[in-house]
């Protein structure tokens, strides 16, 4: 079935376009989870919790990638909608030169201060050591994760979502595939792990720049451009609700390790990581869902298209809703194997995250809302909504939650932070779809 933007699209129609960014956004966690099996079983707890520290930074920086791929292709979806397939080429172009040269720049200035960087999160003795090999060593592949992260947005633009899912299984069967020989076989350790990590973002992000550079049947292709402020402002307003979520994320996960080593010391960090790599698989399905959607809405509203709209709307929130309940279910069942897969060495640090997972997995029947709310409004153009959501949910009341909590709860109220402020949240974005609803005719 070939579909197309301008479709009318049925549940079954909506899903077979969306399926491959889901299964894209699984494959991608799936290999940031096999990174951290490997190192937890493999190498140990310590570089476990030194690929945790590090790990925000990393996805703070990638950050830049979620906000120009998700703005942008709003923006030239609109373009595209509006039948000016040329100009909408001129900012695909743009956008990916840009984003390329901030990475370079921005990677330079923090392989150069890992150090102190790790230092500051609290790494010291042989967790320092292992924070600035592994940290290094990504930063240098850094450009590429942050192309990876905009590709994954303009081929769905480009009506080439499945090209996004292989361009996905090959980068993340390639960072599998190394880390059981750099790791397991060759027994390098952390720089292993980083190396495969690396090697796996290279593919992810250099391959779809000599895809879109040559002739292709796609509806994009890079070409000259000259740099337009107006429009790079615009993408980086209308996608800041990607990089406030993902940015306040890895500032919000710094602040959980804080908490932890605190609380639990090194096995809170572990513990936590091991949360966060199953969550990974979980939200993967709703940020995918997200990300395939976001170019349908966009291209309908650059067309005027108000009934189609209503559909994806109403159709949306109903799958959103199931889906969130499933999942749920899923993790309070699945709880014990998921987390033994990382922990069945350490009695001790198994129940403690297999207690704090059981507790975070009840944020799952929620967070789907606010995260395609945000979406959903980024897609039409309005990213000072999206951010609002976003920056509410991902940071201000998530601080304001593991700061507090922690005081009346002890360690379960870093484990249920996550809970109460989708839980707020949820009254935020419920409150955006009824304000704005007669603005974009949904």
């Amino acid at each position: 079935m070939n579909i197309q933007l301008s479709d009318h699209f049925t549940y079954r129609r909506l899903l077979r376009f969306v399926v491959s960014p889901i299964m894209m956004m699984i494959f991608t966690s799936l290999y940031s989870v096999v990174d951290g099996f490997f190192v937890s079983n493999f190498v140990g707890k310590t570089s476990f919790a030194a690929v945790n520290l590090i790990m925000p930074i990393m996805m703070g920086t990638g950050s830049i990638g979620f906000m120009i791929g998700s703005g942008g292709s709003a923006i030239v979806a609109k373009t595209l909608g509006e039948k000016k397939n040329e100009l909408a080429n001129r900012y695909f172009s743009m956008l990916v030169y840009a984003a390329a040269v901030i990475g370079i720049t921005i990677s330079a200035v923090c392989f150069i201060f890992i150090r102190p960087i790790s230092i500051f999160l609290g790494a010291e003795g042989e967790l320092l050591e292992n924070c600035i090999i592994y940290g290094r060593i990504l930063f240098v592949t850094q450009p590429a994760f942050m192309l990876q992260n905009i590709f994954q947005s303009f081929f769905i633009t480009a009506q080439k979502p499945d090209l996004s899912l292989k361009m996905s299984v090959a980068s993340g069967l390639t960072n599998m595939v190394l880390d059981f020989i750099f790791i397991a076989v060759c027994q390098w350790g952390i720089a292993g792990a980083a190396i495969a990590t690396g090697l796996g973002e290279i593919i992810g992000g250099i391959v779809p720049v000599i895809y879109f550079a040559r002739k292709n049947s796609s509806l994009l292709r890079l070409k000259k451009a000259r740099f337009n402020a107006k429009i790079f402002i615009k993408t980086c307003t209308n996608g800041s609700s990607e990089m406030v979520t993902n940015l306040s994320a890895s500032i919000v996960n710094i602040l959980y390790n804080f908490q932890l080593m605190k609380i639990a010391g090194e096995n809170g960090v572990a513990a936590y990581g091991v949360i966060m790599y199953v969550n990974f698989i979980f939200m993967a399905i709703f940020f995918g869902y997200s990300l395939g959607s976001a170019p349908i809405i966009g291209y309908n509203y650059g067309a005027g298209r108000h009934e189609e709209l209503k559909n994806l709307f109403q159709k949306s929130l109903k799958l959103i809703i199931g889906t969130s309940i499933v999942l749920t279910i899923t993790a309070e069942l699945f709880s014990s194997p998921l987390v033994k897969i990382f922990t069945n060495y350490d009695a001790e640090l198994y129940e403690m995250t297999c207690h704090g997972f059981r507790l975070y997995s009840l944020a799952f029947l929620i967070m789907g809302i606010n995260v395609w709310g945000s979406s959903f409004f980024t897609a039409l153009s309005d990213g000072a909504v999206s951010a609002a959501i976003s920056f509410l949910r991902t940071l201000v009341f998530q601080i304001a939650a593991v700061l507090f909590l922690p005081i009346i709860l002890g360690i379960d109220g870093i484990w249920l932070a996550i809970v109460v402020s989708e839980l707020l949240a949820l009254f935020v974005t419920f409150a955006f779809f009824v304000k704005k609803r007669k603005i974009y005719h949904y």
